[in-house]
């Protein structure tokens, strides 16, 4: 029996142009109505995937801010906020290395400590209401998310962030030149668990859908996971089911094939 169905969002659910197939709002609807809850996974931030869900945001969960941000049945069960000192240790390694380049977010602002042009979009990072500042905001300014564009080298920068922060921070690759900063003891998977719990349901009874190293220790722990044809290699091998490529809409086809096969 599935209760829950977790999916991550840029190279999973969403299409190549980073936007949500219209056919997904219909299909969350139809989980819903067969007692399976649906949740976004995602390194995006809450207000970012609640307005692409807006047509069925009321009927969903969401894990934002790769797990900082927990939102189930519409309220805000955690937010795991970044540690100043930390991110002013991480700052200064940062500033050792003229191609990497920090970004750090609250809720709603997206403070980039570089001039904006040294900063290069990709879907899931598309810095949302940017602001260029010279310094890490004040203290009491509620950080939830932490990301670093590089401009060459991107394994290379992770291993050297790994080495020299490694005891403050878990460093993931995500997309082609950013490296997701990540607080020890949060990440998609400990949101995805907080979700289980409020919903009752256990591991075996959970499908998670990702592509990304981000979503590795979900993948782990759900009784079936499923990786995308777009997705890195290690995904796919410790995954349940590898499909097709996120611009063919292969979540979808495959939650339609699991409401057929309920009769729903």
């Amino acid at each position: 029996m599935i209760k829950l169905i977790a999916s991550d969002m840029d190279g999973t659910l969403l299409d190549g142009e980073g936007n949500v197939p219209p056919e997904t709002f219909d299909l969350i609807k139809r989980l819903r109505t067969a007692g399976i809850g649906f949740v976004a996974s995602s390194g995006r931030r809450f207000d970012t995937l609640q307005e692409l869900f807006a047509p069925v945001s009321d009927q969903m969960d969401f894990v934002a801010s790769n797990g900082a941000q927990v939102v189930v049945a519409g309220r805000l069960v955690d937010r795991e906020v970044f540690s100043h000192a930390a991110l002013r240790r991480l700052k200064d390694v940062v500033d050792l290395f003229d191609g990497l380049h920090l970004v750090v977010f609250d809720r709603k602002i997206s403070y980039l400590l570089d001039d904006e042009e040294r900063f290069e979009r990709e879907l899931d990072k598309n810095l949302p209401n940017p602001l260029c500042v010279r310094d890490l905001p004040r203290p009491d300014t509620s950080i939830i998310k932490a990301s670093i564009y590089v401009d060459d080298a991107v394994m290379d920068m992770a291993y050297i962030l790994e080495r020299e922060m490694g005891e403050d921070f878990v460093f993931a690759p995500s997309g082609r030149k950013w490296i997701d900063v990540m607080q020890h003891g949060v990440s998609k998977a400990t949101g995805i668990k907080q979700v289980m719990e409020a919903r009752h349901a256990r591991a075996e009874e959970v499908v998670a859908f990702g592509d990304s190293m981000n979503d590795y220790e979900i993948l782990r722990m759900v009784g079936t996971s499923i990786a995308m044809g777009n997705g890195r290699s290690a995904i796919k091998e410790i995954s349940t089911k590898v499909i097709g490529p996120n611009t063919e809409h292969t979540v979808q086809r495959e939650l339609e094939a699991l409401l057929s096969m309920m009769g729903k």
